[in-house]
């Protein structure tokens, strides 16, 4: 199975350790059942038997330390690996291209980290059972070969069936899991559809019926059926085990006292055997299904296609002195064969404000995650200074840059560009500029509340982006969400003081009003970039709605 040869090849030395423990609890269980036989069945007499009691005790407690060890090992060095398995797919979904991460989606990446490694930790704490399981059976049949060499091979031929049985019936469980964990990935978008959509659904009740009953309920409906499959399949899967085992039992006796083929003491012994191995037998049996359905959560996780995992950081080298920023014939398409944008040419000048405009669709965004290394062009190159941006310097590239997106996303630490704390001094200037020194609360450089309106999110959102100290900042419709009186501060006195500080502002903007605020006015038309100059540039500032429209 792939898990355990991911599990052997990262954990060697320690997985051989276990399973040496293994052996050695299997060993000493037959050797319990052994001494059982020889010393208080067969040849103990009555004062004797009592004697033997202390041994008999000793490697009892043996036997129960060394089980207890193998599955608290085995257990641990399962917790260790699902702890390393969960670090480094966060740390290949922080490293994978954007894109790949889009095209993947929220809901398969959150089922992904919650659902999947929950399955393989589960897996992980039921292995001991499986392992121990196989290791008793192996251990067990060579007992009991040495005790009757032809009741063993009716007794193997009986148990190879009881295993091919609870083999075909556990392999429906298993198809029944890949089933349950896709359809447990639609779940996870309906759950999504019903957080993110919540106030719409609760204004239309139609609507919110219509999702119930047709989305959500046809997604659980069949995750139900599946996972009801699954478990039945499993507790078919036990039953014939232990059915099968007891079954077994007799069998030995009937071989023994009805054919003549060994003593009653071989068979009571016979007996013993199977009942100490039906219980490791039927605790493997039922732990398969979850081994079974981690590998599918495995598999699942490695069908994302995430980037390969890197144990470091990048950190990136100190920002040069760059004077120009130039997109050469630079083109992206997206994944589905759809809208393509460019090629785009411009070029950014340091200490520049410069607006773009468009209509909804025309790739403003696009050109925006094109523009900071977030969308890796299919054709065209970067260039600073002259200089071609590869794919080895994308990562200093991208320390040019602080954003704040449509789709903003507030974290809670105020840092510098080399992960420190911000300057205070500097935060309270900000504060003060973005008039919110009495509206968030701030513990050091921690930002306590982050429940706030839209506008003030944004200011947040500038206010995180700012302490960065970049050289460049994009602003995605950031003045779309405020108030009239706080977007004349913004154009009027919040970009020039940008200016002044020597940031290059790259703005996306639909507010005509301040557009001779901006040293370069661009505009996008169905994915081509162009600039508005002279009389163009002044219509547009006039009315820039009704020139998107024709967009």
């Amino acid at each position: 199975m792939e898990l355990l040869r991911v599990v052997y090849r990262q954990y060697r030395g320690a997985f051989i350790g276990v399973i040496f423990l293994n052996l050695l609890g299997a060993a000493l269980g037959i050797g319990l059942i052994a001494f059982i036989n020889q010393k208080l069945i067969v040849s103990a007499s009555g004062s004797a038997g009592a004697g033997l009691l202390p041994s008999f005790l000793g490697l009892l407690f043996l036997l129960m330390a060394v089980t207890l060890a193998a599955q608290l090992a085995l257990t641990l060095l399962g917790h260790h690996f699902v702890y390393r398995l969960r670090g480094q797919f966060i740390k290949r979904m922080l490293d994978t291209r954007l894109e790949q991460i889009e095209k993947i989606g929220g809901a398969q990446l959150l089922a992904g980290v919650t659902s999947d490694v929950r399955n393989i930790t589960i897996a992980f704490v039921r292995l001991p059972e499986l392992i121990q399981g196989i290791i008793i059976t192996f251990a067990s049949a060579a007992y009991l070969a040495w005790l009757s060499p032809k009741m063993m091979l009716v007794t193997t031929v009986w148990i190879i069936i009881t295993i091919v049985g609870g083999w075909l019936l556990v392999s429906r469980v298993y198809r029944h899991l890949e089933k349950t964990r896709d359809a447990e990935a639609r779940l996870y978008e309906d759950y999504q559809t019903l957080i993110e959509g919540r106030k719409e659904l609760t204004l239309n009740r139609t609507r919110a019926q219509q999702i119930f009953d047709d989305v959500y309920q046809t997604d659980a409906k069949a995750y139900r059926h599946h996972i009801v499959r699954a478990d039945t399949f499993h507790l078919s899967a036990v039953n014939w085990s232990n059915i099968m085992m007891l079954g077994a039992i007799g069998v030995a006796f009937y071989l023994a006292n009805g054919l003549g083929w060994a003593n009653t003491a071989v068979a009571a012994t016979y007996s013993l055997t199977l009942l100490f191995l039906r219980t490791p037998l039927l605790a493997a049996v039922g732990a398969l299904p979850t081994l079974l359905s981690a590998q599918v959560a495995f598999r699942k996780l490695n069908s994302f296609k995430l980037t390969d995992y890197r144990e470091s950081f990048d950190a990136p080298t100190q920002t040069r002195d760059w004077q120009t920023l130039e997109l050469r014939n630079v083109s992206f398409r997206y994944a589905d064969g759809g809208f393509t944008v460019g090629p785009v040419n411009m070029t950014l000048k340091r200490g520049e404000l410069v607006f773009l405009i468009g209509g909804n669709g025309s790739g403003k965004s696009t050109l925006a995650l094109l523009l900071t290394g977030l969308y890796e062009p299919v054709a065209g190159e970067i260039l600073l200074d002259g200089q071609p941006v590869t794919a080895q310097g994308m990562n200093d590239y991208r320390a040019l840059f602080s954003a704040v997106f449509t789709d903003v996303h507030l974290f809670d630490r105020l840092i510098n560009q080399q992960g420190q704390p911000a300057d205070p001094v500097k935060v309270d200037a900000w504060l003060e500029r973005l008039q919110m020194q009495d509206k968030l609360k701030l513990e050091g450089n921690k930002v306590l509340n982050l429940k706030l309106s839209k506008g003030q999110s944004k200011r947040l959102a500038l206010l995180l982006a700012a302490s960065e100290d970049r050289d460049i900042l994009l602003l995605d419709e950031w003045a779309a969400d405020q108030d009239p009186h706080f977007r004349r501060v913004f154009y009027r006195e919040l970009l020039p003081w940008l200016q002044g500080m020597g940031k290059t502002v790259f703005a996306i903007s639909h507010d005509d009003h301040y557009f001779m605020h901006a040293d370069r006015l661009l505009e996008m038309r169905a994915g081509q970039l162009g600039e508005l100059m002279g009389a163009e540039r002044e219509l547009a500032s006039r009315d820039a709605v009704s020139r998107t429209e024709t967009t």
